[in-house]
């Protein structure tokens, strides 16, 4: 008895082997590819796009012009020479920065005033 449960279980790994030996398919392969390509399309090559614009949109910055920086510092650049660009903050500050850490040209957006519909909405909410 003991013998036949252990030729059946033999038999089942080699039924199992057949089978993993079966899906190992170039299906898989192809897939993998596919998938990996789509990643890279849609994913990767965009981000490298944004990246790459952003890095040459921090390079024409002229005097005279508002930029922010990429910690977050707002300023009007004052010089630009030897690699360095120099900034200066709304309380005189100036401090030099490399190229790349300038994130761009800083625009403020105006605040947006509510309409009167809006405020009459607010005031009913509040009773």
């Amino acid at each position: 008895m003991l013998l036949a449960v252990h030729m059946l279980s033999a038999s089942h790994l080699l039924f199992a082997a057949k089978a993993v030996k079966k899906s190992s398919s170039p299906f898989i392969l192809i897939l993998l590819v596919v998938v990996y390509g789509g990643v890279y399309y849609f994913y990767l090559r965009p981000r490298a796009k944004r990246q790459k614009a952003a890095r040459s949109e921090a390079k024409k910055v002229d005097v005279g012009e508002r930029v922010r920086t990429i910690g977050g510092f707002v300023g009007v650049v004052t010089k630009i020479e030897d690699g360095l660009t120099t900034v200066r903050g709304a309380n005189g500050v100036e401090l030099d920065f490399i190229a790349s850490a300038i994130a761009g040209h800083f625009e403020p957006t105006p605040p947006v005033e509510p309409d009167s519909d809006d405020a009459q909405h607010e005031e009913g909410d509040a009773k």
